[in-house]
């Protein structure tokens, strides 16, 4: 007896791509307004990270189409892969 699709529909998985990290005070941040810019440590021709539930799962770039930004996955990881 297999699971039916709507089992399935019922599972939730947050999505997330790490462009790049940056560190800086607190204080800094919290007088950030809005469209401010924050200097990321990723190169532009660097893969990016996919993650799901916080866990990587992939590694991609960023593709952009106009006014569209997407992200084209380049290699998925097999379990416990960094």
């Amino acid at each position: 007896m297999g699971l039916s699709v709507n089992s399935v529909n019922n599972v939730f998985v947050e999505l997330s791509v790490v462009l790049g990290k940056s560190t800086m005070p607190i204080h800094q941040l919290l007088k950030m307004g809005r469209g401010a810019v924050i200097e990321l440590d990723t190169r532009q021709d660097e893969e990016i990270w996919v993650l799901a539930n916080n866990v990587p799962i992939a590694r991609g770039e960023i593709v952009v189409q106009g006014e569209r930004v997407a992200v084209s996955i380049t290699s998925v990881l097999m379990g416990g892969e960094n």
